[in-house]
């Protein structure tokens, strides 16, 4: 407009000015037409956008709701219902912008298509974190295992400390923090030694050939009954397991409490070593002998 004005101002003829003003004249007719047939559609246009955004959000934000509700009484992990709530939600408006653009006559294919594309490059650049996220989708929803167990996954063994969606979180007996990406997890085996409220005890334990055999068996019954921690029911097993090369093996494996494992067991190793001292029964051990042989020059 400003230009058309300096035009005028410009302008010398009377007819050239003549004509500017017709021109002008005209669009001026052109736009009344156009808002006249199109402005009515349009504002109408652009209020149902707005209503489908202004509804749209407060949908998906009921439905999120709705489904957290669900999940919840469904005792699924609240790092895990959090998470899918959003991602929900975001799909969601997703759906609901598109809409809105849609109404509003504003072409959204190519928008969908660089959507599309964002997405899977996003995919491929993030596949480790994505299979990671996958593994602790699985394993919150299996579990496997959980807060306060005593496992070996991966490779590691410890108390764990936390299950979260892209890592899982141990406290080895040392005290260290360790941290194992879940996808590490769900490719091995996984080990809960605390799934169950009772552990068997193995042991070996091996006396000499000349040792007497069912006095040795007699002395491993009574160190085992003496000791309180270990469980009736089931009851140990004693009994010989090899005649190996230096040594007659037994097996001792007394039922314990879970939490009991390591303090029985260690219990019993010195125990067991003190009895057969004081009873005269021997524990071999390897040995090797050296002959030297003389011989002339």
């Amino acid at each position: 407009m400003q230009t058309m004005f300096q035009g005028l101002a410009q302008t010398d003829s009377p007819g050239a000015l003549a004509d500017t003003m017709t021109k002008a004249f005209d669009l001026v007719e052109i736009a009344q037409a156009w808002l006249a047939a199109e402005g009515i559609a349009v504002v109408l246009a652009l209020g149902m956008s707005l209503v489908i955004l202004l509804f749209g959000r407060w949908g998906a934000g009921f439905l999120r709701r709705l489904l957290g509700v669900g999940l919840a009484k469904r005792n699924v992990d609240t790092t895990l219902s959090s998470f899918l709530c959003n991602i929900a939600y975001m799909a969601m408006m997703a759906m609901v912008v598109i809409s809105a653009l849609e109404v509003a006559g504003i072409a959204t294919t190519s928008f969908v298509a660089v959507l599309g594309a964002a997405g899977l490059a996003v995919g491929f650049a993030l596949q480790g974190s994505l299979s990671n996220f996958a593994s602790g989708v699985m394993i919150i929803l299996f579990r496997p295992f959980q807060k306060g167990d005593f496992v070996e996954i991966a490779g590691v063994a410890g108390v764990v400390l936390e299950v979260q969606v892209f890592a899982t979180t141990l406290k080895t007996g040392d005290n260290k923090k360790i941290i194992v990406p879940n996808g590490s997890i769900t490719r091995g085996n996984i080990t809960n030694y605390s799934s169950h409220d009772t552990r068997r005890i193995d042991m070996v334990f091996g006396i000499g050939y000349d040792d007497d055999i069912r006095q040795a068996k007699e002395l491993f019954e009574r160190v085992v009954s003496e000791e309180e921690r270990v469980l009736e029911d089931p009851e140990p097993q004693i009994a010989v397991a090899e005649l190996a090369d230096s040594s007659v093996n037994f097996v001792i494996r007394p039922w314990v409490k879970s939490d009991d494992y390591w303090s029985v067991k260690c219990d019993l190793n010195e125990k067991l070593k003190i009895e057969c001292d004081k009873a005269g029964i021997s524990i071999p051990y390897p040995q090797r002998d050296v002959h030297l042989h003389q011989t002339g020059v």
